[in-house]
């Protein structure tokens, strides 16, 4: 059952749909203090911004979104084309197709408080032709 203050997992939903569309693949970093607390907005930024500098044409595709009236679990699937420094590595040119990750996501209020995921970096890092 949702806490008093949480909205229904649907809105939750709603969130995670807005931080894939507008944020990681619109590029929208001001969007971030709309769906994440003060304090984790600051982190996903630091995340987020150099990501999308090094693949500003990211895709990212929504396959599965499960929740538990507070948390929702997100599996994605992720490409784009390396045309920024990440990592510590020049662009490539090359880009990564499918990648999958799969996130977790809790809720206060309505916004991510917390954030934990996977992601298969080193498919990402094989697909580029880079050494991790």
């Amino acid at each position: 059952m949702p806490a008093p203050n949480d909205p229904a997992p649907s809105t939750h939903d709603d969130v995670i749909t807005r931080l894939v569309e507008e944020v990681l693949v619109g590029g929208s970093l001001e969007a971030l203090d709309q769906l994440y607390t003060p304090a984790m907005a600051r982190v996903a930024r630091r995340w987020i911004a150099p990501f999308r500098a090094a693949f500003p044409d990211t895709r990212m595709q929504i396959v599965q979104l499960v929740s538990d009236g507070k948390t929702v679990a997100a599996r994605f699937r992720c490409s784009g084309t390396h045309l920024g420094e990440w990592r510590g590595h020049a662009p490539t040119g090359r880009r990564f197709e499918n990648i999958d990750e799969v996130y977790f996501f809790t809720f206060r209020n309505g916004l991510i408080a917390k954030a934990w995921g996977l992601e298969d970096t080193l498919e990402r890092f094989r697909q580029l032709g880079l050494r991790p």
